[in-house]
């Protein structure tokens, strides 16, 4: 089954200026598209998301959230990277 692609995840995306569907790489949850070309497959399948981690528990959800930042903190922040569309999208 693939990966359901949370309402935020689609403002964020909408927000960046990109379209999102679920991914057609099965390791992958989204993939990443402007203006009509695939720039990006993002999010391990086998791992949760903040906006997953929501629907569960809050504090969870911001503690994922803080943890996955920092993990991340030096790629993240690399503009049109498969790492920053996952930090723009399932994190934010």
């Amino acid at each position: 089954m693939p990966y359901q692609i949370k309402k935020r995840q689609h403002e964020r995306a909408k927000d960046i200026g990109v379209s999102i569907q679920p991914s057609s790489n099965p390791n992958k949850k989204v993939d990443v598209y402007k203006n009509g070309k695939k720039v990006a497959s993002i999010g391990g399948a086998g791992y949760g998301d903040y906006a997953t981690y929501l629907l569960k528990d809050k504090e969870l959800a911001e503690e994922k959230r803080k943890n996955y930042k920092a993990r991340h903190e030096k790629d993240r922040k690399k503009v049109g990277t498969p790492s920053w569309f996952s930090d723009q999208i399932l994190w934010n």
